[in-house]
């Protein structure tokens, strides 16, 4: 499958560079899913997307480094739909327990859409390396800002006690990945709407308020 790799650089370069990356995304997709981290190697993965092994190492370093990439694009997504969710039309007249719904609905809507990048993103990426566990790290540090913006929120709104959150929130960050993990390992998955529901119902708690609306 390498070979073909010879006829596609006759194109521009940019753009075989894009496919590249993108069929090694799908190759580490699929096999860090399926078989695990730990079961592929870069072999595996270059041969899947049909490049040489060279490329991976020019456009990633390692298999390490594209884990740490396909994380990174998977976690920027849930990122990505809880501030879309934040600053929708309508939020800012919702209720602490709606606005978190609505929050935890789009972030589990978004890194679980594909089961086997959820897996990646919950699973195999523990016990990595220290590389990888720092990057987890940064990425846990960046969630705890962003909730603890919005235990902010609710203080100035008067929904909830004006107390400092955020040792809370960064055991709540925790506890969010070790529920993800979970929910990634099960056999028969959890549909979206039940995993943010307990998402939802742990900030809940953490902030004080009875249950989500």
């Amino acid at each position: 499958m390498a070979d073909s790799w010879t006829v596609q650089r006759t194109g521009p370069g940019d753009l075989a560079r894009t496919q590249a990356r993108e069929r090694l995304f799908e190759a580490a997709r699929e096999l860090f899913g399926a078989n695990g981290y730990r079961e592929t190697s870069e072999r595996d993965l270059c041969e899947a997307a049909g490049v040489p092994v060279e490329v991976l190492r020019q456009e990633y370093g390692s298999r390490e480094g594209l884990l740490i990439a396909l994380h990174n694009r998977v976690t920027t997504a849930g990122l990505r739909a809880s501030e879309a969710a934040l600053l929708s039309e309508g939020m800012d007249d919702c209720s602490i327990a709606e606005r978190v719904r609505r929050l935890f609905d789009a972030y589990v809507e978004a890194v679980t859409l594909d089961p086997r990048e959820a897996r990646v993103t919950f699973v195999e990426v523990l016990g990595v390396s220290a590389v990888v566990d720092e990057h987890c790290k940064l990425w846990r540090a960046l969630w705890t800002e962003f909730l603890t913006g919005e235990t902010e929120r609710a203080v100035e709104r008067g929904e909830a006690e004006d107390r400092d959150y955020r040792v809370d929130v960064m055991v709540m960050v925790g506890t969010v990945h070790e529920l993800m993990a979970h929910h990634a390992r099960r056999c028969r998955r959890a549909r979206p709407g039940e995993v943010s529901g307990e998402l939802t119902q742990l900030a809940l708690s953490m902030l004080g308020s009875s249950s989500a609306e």
